[in-house]
């Protein structure tokens, strides 16, 4: 089933531990993208980017067969850039540098043909273009969201609008908490799915994922890598690993989420193997199922 990826499209210039990355795409709409199109042969991207992002960038969209129709070049402006340092511990990371350029003006137009894709995923946007963009759509299946401190500081009126519109909210330990006013993470989840979303995932980074339905709690492994180069990207992977399954099987049932969950899980613990979206350009199918099979591996109990 078609996929829509609405989010941001970036220059990151990255610095860890282990090594430094300069002009590297990134950005949510990447990472989701590069991430679901393992799974959906139909993911449709809309974003904006500068004259500066160059011809090289956009066929690797096409080489993977990712439309990108809804793409916004700016003539004579500048794309998106972030630059940011991880600390030793990876967990925490100090922003150097923001340039907004021509993401300061975006404003999504979803493209005819997007207009009755089934999934959205939107990325880590401005709150009020994330309904924008749901404005837009006509009767997805299912619209998942993901927002970050910034917003939840800075817009909470609007980010809480949006909540009310969307079916599944992904955010991480910290945001839930902030965003919830709630320390205890079951309890945060509570408050949060009051607010709209009847589906919630917390990622909790180097310890799991949680997923919050009706049904109850399902509490997803982390990967133990003995390398990490870059978590940049990992949970709009994990987001469009997510998404990807979940159309993929057309369906977001209980088990459809959890299986969801691991396998977005899979692609995050790829990520962050390399700098960028760099390992997401060479896995195999082979690869993701032998991954995801680890992930159950993990939880799992013989008798």
């Amino acid at each position: 089933m078609s996929v829509l990826v609405v989010g941001s499209i970036a220059f990151d210039t990255i610095e860890t531990p282990f090594g430094r990355s300069d002009d590297t795409l990134g950005g949510s709409s990447t990472y989701i993208a590069l991430s679901a199109n393992y799974f959906s042969d139909n993911v449709n991207l809309v974003g904006v980017v500068g004259s500066d992002f160059g011809d090289q960038n956009l066929r690797l969209f096409q080489s993977r067969d990712i439309n990108i129709d809804g793409l916004q070049v700016i003539e004579d402006g500048k794309t998106f850039r972030w630059a940011g340092k991880y600390h030793y511990d990876m967990n925490t990371r100090d922003t150097l540098d923001t340039q907004l350029n021509v993401l300061a003006d975006f404003d999504p137009v979803i493209p005819h043909q997007y207009q009755q894709c089934k999934y959205v995923c939107l990325g880590n946007i401005d709150p009020i273009l994330q309904r924008k963009v749901l404005g837009q759509i006509s009767r997805p299946k299912l619209r998942i969201c993901d927002t970050m401190n910034f917003w939840i500081e800075g817009m909470l009126d609007e980010l809480k609008k949006t909540l009310e519109e969307v079916d599944l909210l992904v955010i991480n330990d910290s945001e839930a908490r902030e965003l919830s006013r709630e320390p205890n993470l079951v309890k945060a989840a509570r408050v949060i799915r009051n607010m709209g979303p009847k589906i919630l995932i917390i990622k909790k980074g180097e310890h799991g994922a949680l997923l919050f339905t009706d049904n109850g709690v399902f509490a997803a492994p982390a990967y133990p890598l003995e390398s990490i180069y870059d978590p940049t990207g990992a949970g709009d992977t994990f987001a469009g690993g997510l998404i990807g399954y979940i159309a993929k099987q057309d369906d977001f049932s209980e088990l459809t989420l959890r299986k969801g969950i691991l396998y977005g899980s899979a692609m995050a613990s790829f990520c962050v193997e390399q700098f960028g979206p760099q390992r997401l350009l060479d896995l195999s199918h082979l690869e993701i199922e032998d991954r995801f099979q680890s992930f159950l591996d993990l939880s799992q109990i013989n008798d």
